[in-house]
């Protein structure tokens, strides 16, 4: 279940740029381990919420306009499947060897550090 959640350095990060979306898990410092979410748990301050990475990703379309996909590298010659991700109305785009997971984080990390130099 916690590979649904994004890691708690990602997590921290979108803090910084404003997150405070509700969700189902938060992360309590100084552990990275993904708790559910109970609401009065942690005051605010000391909270870090752990979103969902769809949840990450509609966050960064809804509030920069910033459209973050994963998509399957279809090979002809038997290759194996892998992914690359690319930011539509950013021209970024990401490696293509890489796990649909690997693919998702580099994205997500992409967005932030975009959203992290305005």
């Amino acid at each position: 279940m916690e590979k649904e959640f994004i890691p708690y350095e990602l997590a921290l990060r979108m803090k910084a740029l404003g997150f405070d979306e509700p969700c189902f898990g938060l992360y309590a410092p100084p552990s990275k381990t993904v708790f559910l979410h109970h609401y009065g748990l942690l005051s605010a301050k000391e909270q870090i919420l752990a979103p969902l990475y769809q949840q990450a990703f509609r966050w960064f379309r809804e509030k920069y306009n910033l459209k973050g996909h994963v998509e399957p590298v279809e090979y002809l010659d038997g290759t194996p499947d892998t992914y690359h991700w690319s930011i539509f109305n950013n021209c970024n785009s990401g490696n293509d060897q890489l796990t649909h997971e690997e693919a998702e984080l580099a994205c997500l990390e992409k967005l932030i550090e975009i959203v992290e130099e305005k």
